[in-house]
């Protein structure tokens, strides 16, 4: 019979197996929900543009990464940006944080957490939690959304996120490909939640 100590060498070798192919080329698998309710004479105008509206907490040096990367996605999708005649608003969110993980060799994992951090929405970061020695690293958390209001009407006509959870996730560069990720599909994606996998940019 395996021994505790065996099967927890048995992980680690599957684990880092992963992480060298990793370090190759590595993949985001973001969870993604998209609702749509442009109307297709609008999307049918080209280029389709958009008046981005920075939140007072976004009104900080620390967002631009961010805001640059949001509006490469946005580009990508087919939008322009037009603060003075866009024909959607176009509202970005983007947060970090943390979710601690349970041993699953241990039925009282020896971690005990206390706190998020948030980045984007929050306008900085502000993490506070303990994790005692022994317990598994906890998995770093992206999520980014946005969302879309007709600029005559305020109506809400587009609404997406994407989240992400991982080990490695600490790279600025996730929040663009799940931007990415939150945008596939645009302006008619399928609805409701789905699993959207695109490769994170290699450094040159």
């Amino acid at each position: 019979m395996m021994t505790l100590q065996w099967k927890k060498c048995a992980v680690l070798l599957g684990m880092a197996a992963v992480l060298a192919g990793c370090a190759t080329h590595r993949v985001v698998e973001g969870d993604v929900r998209s609702f749509s309710r442009l109307p297709a004479a609008a999307t049918a105008q080209q280029p389709m543009t958009y008046r981005l509206e920075r939140l007072p907490s976004q009104q900080t040096p620390s967002f631009d990464p961010i805001l640059a990367l949001a509006e490469q996605a946005l580009a990508r999708a087919g939008l322009q940006r037009n603060d003075e005649t866009g024909q959607w608003v176009v509202q970005l969110g983007a947060q970090a944080g943390f979710t601690p993980r349970r041993d699953p060799f241990d039925d009282h994992p020896p971690w005990a957490f206390g706190g998020w951090g948030w980045y984007g929405g929050r306008g900085g970061w502000g993490m506070s939690g303990l994790w005692q020695v022994g317990a598994p690293a906890p998995l770093l958390r992206r999520v980014v959304s946005i969302v879309m209001r007709d600029a005559r009407t305020q109506e809400v006509v587009y609404e997406t996120s994407a989240v992400h959870e991982d080990v490695w996730v600490s790279d600025p560069a996730v929040y663009g490909v799940l931007f990415d990720a939150a945008l596939n599909g645009f302006p008619q994606p399928p609805q409701g939640p789905r699993q959207v996998r695109i490769p994170l940019p290699t450094q040159p």
